[in-house]
């Protein structure tokens, strides 16, 4: 059903988060004030969409990566947080990354965003908000709208660079969209989308 490019979109992704997280941990210095402003205005953004999406019980993190909102999403005491990557060796490393406290709130497992291993309507929200806006085709954008559509029951939180034109893409994949928030305001960078599920 689904086509190589689409897992080569996966793969390519991976290697960049990978190449990008090892020079982030082999450096030891502590972060400078344009990656502190960054990581708070990201943890802003993150909030405000999760409230707009009605601070989801059960949430999905897709291609999630070190666990980089893990703390952000488990603000909310009582959300469970279920993560997954396409590669396994980024799960186990992204355990050695949290406190256990928070570690026993997310549940991992390896696979690929554009067949998510989840029976329909298994989440309350899908949160995508690295890999969504790194994907450069309308194709691959719908493979993934509409894995998103068959499993979250209710709300998919995405990214995506801020002249994408990704509104009538939600609209055909069956989403209408709640709230989109920039980045930085008034900048092409990217931009956070709330999306509800119709139907």
């Amino acid at each position: 059903m689904l086509s190589p490019p689409l897992s080569s979109i996966e793969i390519e992704y991976a290697e960049r988060c990978d190449r990008e997280h090892a020079r982030v941990c082999g450096d030891t210095r502590p972060p400078g004030l344009r990656r502190r402003l960054a990581a708070w205005r990201d943890g802003r953004l993150v909030r405000n969409a999760l409230k707009v999406a009605g601070e989801p019980g059960l949430i999905l993190d897709l291609a999630c990566g070190s666990g980089r909102f893990w703390p952000v999403l488990a603000e909310h005491v009582n959300r469970v947080i279920l993560a997954s990557d396409n590669s396994q060796d980024m799960l186990d490393h992204a355990r050695t990354h949290h406190p256990a406290a928070l570690l026993k709130r997310v549940k991992t497992f390896q696979g690929s965003a554009f067949s998510i291993g989840l029976s329909a309507n298994a989440v309350d929200c899908i949160f995508c908000l690295e890999l969504f806006r790194h994907v450069p085709s309308r194709e691959g954008r719908q493979a993934l709208l509409q894995e998103f559509h068959r499993v979250s029951r209710d709300t998919v939180i995405v990214s995506v660079a801020s002249r994408t034109p990704v509104e009538e893409e939600f609209c055909q994949a069956g989403f209408q969209v709640l709230n989109h928030q920039e980045f930085i305001p008034g900048s092409s960078v990217w931009r956070v989308y709330v999306l509800r599920k119709m139907g």
